[in-house]
């Protein structure tokens, strides 16, 4: 089972190598990264590192056995006890609950490592997948918007669940 790992600098190559291989497969139900990205990858590598040692953000990677990365799950905007969850896995293991089970796994960290009361999340109508792996993870639709030009949901998961579990945890 892939394992679910919190970004660091040695990631970067892996990381790399998953943007590229699915940048189209992404590009068909979220909006592509720009060459950009991919231009100035080391630098924006760094960059969410330094997000992330701040607090600002948190990115985990899903590794797989070789160390391939076979999706990513973040939490980006963290303020007042909220984040926005965003997540992505790669085309070859989609369609195996790897989404589920990652994002599911991010819900109890936001609650329970990093403190975090609430996420939110968007996905865009047509992404049946996404707003399935939403559902199934406990996220609510909280209204609509538009993603790139594309009709969307918002969606929104209280974490009390996890602090109840926590708190029920004899330590």
């Amino acid at each position: 089972m892939p394992e679910l790992q919190l970004l660091r600098p040695d990631h970067a190559p892996a990381v790399l190598a998953f943007e590229r291989e699915n940048r189209a497969y992404f590009a068909a139900s979220i909006p592509d990264r720009g060459d950009d990205y991919f231009a100035r990858f080391d630098e924006r590598h760094r960059a969410l590192l330094a997000e992330q040692e701040a607090g600002i953000c948190y990115f985990h990677v899903l590794v797989g056995a070789s160390g391939e990365v076979l999706g990513r799950v973040n939490l980006v905007d963290v303020a007042n006890g909220g984040a926005d969850l965003g997540y992505r896995i790669a085309e070859r293991a989609a369609g195996r609950g790897l989404a589920t089970s990652a994002v599911r796994e991010v819900c109890e960290l936001a609650a329970t490592v990093y403190g975090l009361t609430t996420l939110r999340a968007a996905a865009r109508v047509d992404n049946a997948a996404s707003r399935t792996v939403l559902a199934r993870t406990g996220f609510t639709v909280t209204g609509e918007t538009r993603l790139s030009g594309h009709p969307g949901l918002t969606f929104l998961r209280p974490l009390e669940d996890f602090a109840v579990r926590r708190r029920q945890t004899p330590g």
